[in-house]
C-alpha cells in the first residue's frame, strides 16, 4: 500500500509539472512567434511530450490563454459565498464579480501582453463564452440568497445573474473596441463603472 500511495503521488506531481511546462512553453512561444504561428506540436515539443499528451491536458491551444471555465467560476462562487448575507442580491453578485475579476483579468493581461489582434480576439471570445455558460449556475447561487418568500424568485434570480454577467460581457467588448483606437484601462475600474450604470438603469 505505501508503494502504491507513493506511485500515485509521483504520478500526480508529474501531471502538475507537465501542465506547468505546457503553459510556460505556450506563453513563451506565443510571445516569440505569435499565436497563429505557434502550433500544438510546437508547444508539446517545448514541454517534451507528445501531441496526444497535450490533448490530455488542454482541448486546444486557445485553452492555454485563460483558466478553464470551472476555475473562473470557482473564483466567482467563492467570492459570492463570502459576501454578507444581508447584502442586496444585485450588489452581492456585482461585488463578487469584481472581487473575482483580478485572478482571471491577470491571465487575460498576460495573454494580451503580445500586441497581436488574433490573441485579443480569442481571449475576448473565450471570456464571453465562459460568462454565457455561467448564467444558469450563477442564477442558482443568487436564488439561494433571496428570501424564501420572494415573489417570482426564480425569475428575479435569473434577471440579476444575467444582468450582471451581461455587464461583464459589455465591458469585454467595449475594451476590445477601445483598444483598437488606443490604450485603455484593463483593471476592474471599467467593470465597476459598468455596474454603476446597471444599478442606475430606470432611476430618475
Amino acid at each position: 500500500m505505501p508503494n502504491e500511495t507513493a506511485t500515485a503521488g509521483l504520478r500526480e506531481r508529474k501531471k502538475v509539472e507537465t501542465r506547468r511546462l505546457l503553459l510556460e512553453g505556450a506563453a513563451r512561444l506565443f510571445r516569440e512567434r505569435g499565436f497563429e504561428a505557434t502550433t500544438v506540436a510546437d508547444i508539446a515539443a517545448h514541454a517534451n511530450v507528445s501531441v496526444r499528451t497535450f490533448f490530455r491536458y488542454f482541448e486546444s491551444k486557445e485553452a492555454l490563454l485563460l483558466p478553464d471555465g470551472v476555475e473562473i467560476f470557482a473564483y466567482v462562487e467563492n467570492a459570492l459565498a463570502a459576501r454578507p448575507a444581508d447584502e442586496e442580491p444585485l450588489d452581492a453578485v456585482c461585488n463578487a464579480l469584481l472581487e473575482a475579476a483580478e485572478p482571471f483579468a491577470a491571465s487575460t493581461l498576460t495573454a494580451l501582453s503580445h500586441p497581436l489582434e488574433d490573441i485579443e480576439n480569442v481571449v475576448t471570445a473565450r471570456l464571453v463564452q465562459a460568462f454565457s455558460d455561467f448564467e444558469e449556475r450563477l442564477t442558482a447561487l443568487v436564488r439561494r440568497r433571496l428570501p424564501p418568500d420572494t415573489p417570482d424568485a426564480d425569475l428575479e434570480a435569473a434577471v440579476i445573474a444575467c444582468a450582471a454577467l451581461s455587464a461583464v460581457r459589455a465591458v469585454l467588448r467595449t475594451r476590445r473596441a477601445r483598444r483598437a483606437t488606443g490604450p485603455t484601462d484593463t483593471g476592474p475600474a471599467t467593470l465597476l463603472r459598468a455596474f454603476r450604470i446597471l444599478r442606475g438603469i430606470g432611476t430618475p
